[in-house]
């Protein structure tokens, strides 16, 4: 919602402002202009990317404009996820397996739909989690393994971000080509001797080309490809909160712990203190009865200062 708030307030800032000076929109309505820009642009942008990273282009953009960010009840579900997985962990692999292997299937996964909705997230949780439950792996090991993985993602999810800012920035020189088309056509009717008034008339519109390829840069691309760039960040923080608290495990700390390894990764204006992550996770294990105090388990017992 607030980009689109945004794109508003740029197209009412501009156009509004042209109006408000005298000018009329029917004169910014090139469609030959607009075809030769747009197009030059899309098919540059298909040209010189492969299929995958179109279609994560076209994801990344959908979530951009139509998504809600991250917040803290996405945190607060990622975060008992991993918990009930290192708890279910302890019970062994054939325990681990019937969760990991089916995650849309299981109890315990259904339990938390917006990690379910994030397939990123979900594969990297699930195949790790294999990973781990075949033993013979240290924690130095792990966090090696983790990082490659995750830089890999990284590179891969920036490139359609990457792909757009540089269609952005050519859309300058493809306004002047349009705009030089224009001039082209023009010079033909000054040859056939058009009037004054039809030739400024003809060099307007050749103009509206350089505009169009300008604001498409500087007000719509270059913001949206800036805003794919934060999408992805926000996307590799859940990916380090999940592999900080899965290597924390693994060197031998118990899972409260290794999910407050992982909550220190989670964004600072939606992460939740200790004694809340605590909270949460006490009302977690205590659902079954209302009357119960709250407890930790026997490998969570806190550390004495």
């Amino acid at each position: 919602m607030q980009s689109i708030i945004g794109i508003l307030i740029i197209l009412g800032c501009v156009f509004g402002a042209f109006v408000f000076h005298g000018g009329a929109l029917s004169m910014i309505w090139q469609p030959v202009e607009l075809v030769i820009i747009v197009g030059a642009g899309a098919g540059a942008l298909v040209l010189g990317n492969p299929g995958h990273v179109l279609s994560e282009l076209w994801l990344q953009v959908r979530k951009v404009m139509l998504r809600k960010k991250p917040g803290e009840d996405f945190q607060r579900q990622l975060l008992l996820l991993m918990y009930e997985l290192l708890q279910t962990a302890a019970g062994g692999l054939k325990a681990l397996d019937a969760h990991v292997e089916a995650p849309h299937e299981s109890a315990l996964f259904k339990r938390y739909p917006l990690i379910l909705e994030e397939p990123k997230l979900l594969h990297f949780i699930v195949d790790n989690f294999r990973l781990m439950a075949m033993g013979k792996i240290n924690a130095h090991e792990l966090e090696g393994v983790l990082e490659q993985e995750i830089e890999a993602i990284h590179e891969e999810l920036m490139q359609p971000a990457k792909s757009l800012a540089k269609i952005g920035e050519a859309m300058p020189g493809f306004g002047i080509l349009a705009a030089v088309l224009g001039i082209v056509m023009t010079m033909n009717v000054v040859a056939d001797g058009a009037a004054i008034g039809e030739i400024a008339v003809r060099v307007g519109a050749a103009m509206v080309g350089t505009f169009i390829g300008i604001f498409m840069c500087y007000g719509l691309l270059d913001p949206i490809s800036m805003m794919m760039k934060q999408l992805v960040a926000e996307e590799m923080q859940a990916l380090e909160s999940v592999k900080v608290v899965l290597c924390t495990h693994v060197a031998g700390k118990p899972p409260l712990l290794a999910i407050d390894a992982g909550r220190r990764l989670v964004q600072l204006n939606i992460k939740p203190s200790f004694a809340v992550l605590e909270g949460w996770i006490d009302k977690m294990q205590n659902a079954g009865d209302p009357d119960a105090t709250p407890q930790r388990r026997a490998g969570d017992k806190r550390v004495e200062a």
